[in-house]
């Protein structure tokens, strides 16, 4: 399944597309959130769908396209996971996963507008395969055990500031990741039964000029290994996002221009969408 949310900011609508039609949700939830997770919303929305019981929404083509989880209450990413993303940025492939944080309020919708912070000369892009915890994940036994815990993959950019990240930093990540808008997240949460999660391949543009060209199956840790390892770590709630790391053919590289106020950056991974961004000055 395909679940979206559509609207303004603040009133989005929970609907379901499938076979190229869009369905209200609204009769089942108020929101796609954690506790719409929790309770077993996903195969309320798959006997509804099957029963015929979804009305069906018109017109909404031109309606906004906000993150398709509502906020999470943890954003858990996952730095140098593909081997040639590390060398580009000078750095080993590392023994065991690297982690961050960014806050809650980073999660936009896939279209929206990204502002570039004052006076940032240091903008980057980063397309990753994100996933969205279905059910509360505290201490897994093995890798084994974490699809039980999925709810679904989405598309994100994990924007970066990297002067903030890897220059003022301190030695934590976190000040270079967390600025408003700089996690771009849908359009759709794609069920686990849609995709082949390890083999995606993600793209990225950035004015139409091709930059990232990868697959999830050059992942250093997979989706598997990385939520029983975070989950013995902390605990995984529903409705929290993994962002799991991105491939080569950012700025940081040397080889592109960091973002400017103007430019677009595109992004897609195969099966979960599309997403578009101008960036913006502040």
């Amino acid at each position: 399944m395909k679940l979206a949310r559509l609207g303004p900011v603040g009133e989005e609508r929970p609907v379901l597309i499938d076979g190229g039609r869009t369905y209200d949700l609204s009769g089942l939830t108020a929101d796609l959130d954690g506790a719409f997770l929790a309770g077993g919303g996903l195969g309320a929305v798959r006997a509804a769908r099957d029963a015929g019981q979804l009305p069906e929404l018109e017109s909404v083509g031109a309606q906004r396209i906000g993150p398709p989880i509502a906020r999470p209450s943890a954003v858990v990413c996952v730095g140098m996971n593909y081997a040639a993303h590390a060398a580009e940025s000078g750095s080993e492939p590392p023994e065991t996963p690297i982690l961050f944080l960014k806050t809650p309020n980073t999660v936009v919708g896939p279209e929206d507008a990204v502002t570039i912070p004052p006076g940032s000369e240091r903008t980057d892009w980063e397309v990753e395969l994100g996933v969205v915890i279905g059910s509360r994940a505290a201490y897994l036994d093995s890798p084994a055990d974490s699809m039980a815990h999925v709810a679904g993959f989405v598309l994100g950019n994990d924007v970066s500031e990297r002067q903030y990240q890897l220059v003022d930093s301190g030695g934590q990540w976190s000040k270079g990741k967390c600025a408003p808008g700089f996690n771009p997240v849908g359009p759709w949460l794609v069920t686990p039964d849609e995709v082949d999660h390890t083999a995606l391949r993600l793209r990225s543009w950035v004015n139409g000029e091709p930059r990232q060209d990868s697959t999830t199956a050059d992942l250093i840790f997979g989706v598997e290994f990385l939520v029983w390892h975070i989950s013995r770590y902390l605990t995984l709630e529903p409705g929290d996002l993994i962002m799991t790391g991105t491939p080569q053919g950012v700025a940081l590289s040397g080889k592109f221009p960091y973002l400017r106020a103007g430019d677009v950056v595109e992004l897609e991974i195969e099966g979960l969408g599309r997403q578009r961004q101008e960036f913006v000055a502040y």
